[in-house]
């Protein structure tokens, strides 16, 4: 087990590292090309890979950080029941989104984010997908653990929520990943929402519900219940990847583009640290947890540093 968090710690600092790289690179220096003429030839190789290849090697790292913490946590069953549909159902979403249009509208990627799946999606997408999603499913399920309703209904809740926290950081990824200089991906129409189309956000509302909703059934009346500690984990990955692409959003683009980061912040990042701070530091107080909510999941603690 030792190996395992020490495992989990490493590629999530390697996935903050690829971010801060990321960030720094399109930020710093891809619009001053005089750096990097001056740099060595080796300097100039390896500066090109990390930015060919820094969009592949943060998400590979975020997925592996979230999948170790998922077996760790809640175990085998629950975390592949949540990994399998959330990659497939993204991907069929991907797939079609880009052939179609729908469900959000008319886009297609560009290079920088590794392999596309039959010449549309690249790999890298649908685990971000995975890894995002997860940690949002469970801080809105850990938001709603104590919540004296009945089940079904909390866990209706809880999917609702989840696919808001999931949104609302699309709010900042979508204009620093298809407005800036260097995009990776472009929208084939002008979207009336912030150069996104309205129907982008409906798409990442559904396509987020429906995988959660899957693994929700999939999960059954287990219930989840997380401390603070054990959120560490989800409460860094959604900031850092909030900033990231606050970052670059606010850093590449106009001033206008200040409105969608506030409300990613307001409708994700707050309700998301709020949700840490009022979980329970510990399991002590188990009385709290309601009483329809069955046995509880073992579930080991887990300390992350955030930074």
């Amino acid at each position: 087990m030792k190996g395992l968090i020490a495992t989990e710690r490493v590629c999530l600092i390697g996935h903050i590292g690829a971010m801060v790289f990321g960030v720094a690179g399109l930020l710093l220096v891809l619009p001053h090309p005089d750096f990097v003429i001056n740099l060595s030839p080796i300097g100039q190789m390896f500066f090109q890979l990390g930015m060919s290849g820094g969009g592949v090697i943060h998400i590979l790292l975020g997925a592996t950080a979230v999948a170790i913490y998922a077996y760790r946590n809640l175990g085998v069953r629950l975390w592949l029941t949540f990994m399998v549909p959330a990659v497939l159902l993204s991907l069929g979403s991907e797939l079609l989104g880009t052939s179609t249009g729908f469900p959000f509208g008319h886009y297609r990627y560009l290079s920088g984010l590794g392999y596309k799946i039959a010449g549309l999606v690249p790999f890298t997408i649908p685990l971000s997908w995975f890894y995002m999603g997860l940690v949002c499913y469970l801080l809105a399920r850990t938001a709603l653990q104590k919540v004296a309703i009945g089940n079904w209904l909390r866990q209706i809740a809880a999917i609702a929520l989840g696919a808001i926290l999931l949104t609302a950081w699309d709010l900042v990824l979508d204009p620093a990943m298809s407005q800036t200089t260097f995009p990776f991906w472009q929208f084939q129409e002008i979207g009336a929402f912030f150069g996104m189309p309205y129907r982008n956000l409906t798409g990442w509302l559904g396509t987020g519900a429906l995988f959660m909703s899957v693994a929700t059934l999939l999960w059954g009346k287990t219930p989840i219940v997380l401390t603070r500690p054990q959120l560490n984990l989800p409460l860094t990955i959604y900031i850092v990847n909030f900033a990231f692409g606050a970052l670059i959003t606010v850093g590449a683009l106009d001033a206008r583009f200040w409105i969608p980061t506030a409300l990613s912040l307001f409708l994700g990042v707050v309700p998301a640290i709020i949700i840490w701070w009022v979980t329970k530091p510990s399991r002590e107080n188990e009385k709290d947890i309601p009483p329809d909510a069955g046995s509880l999941i073992p579930v080991a603690p887990l300390e992350v540093a955030a930074k």
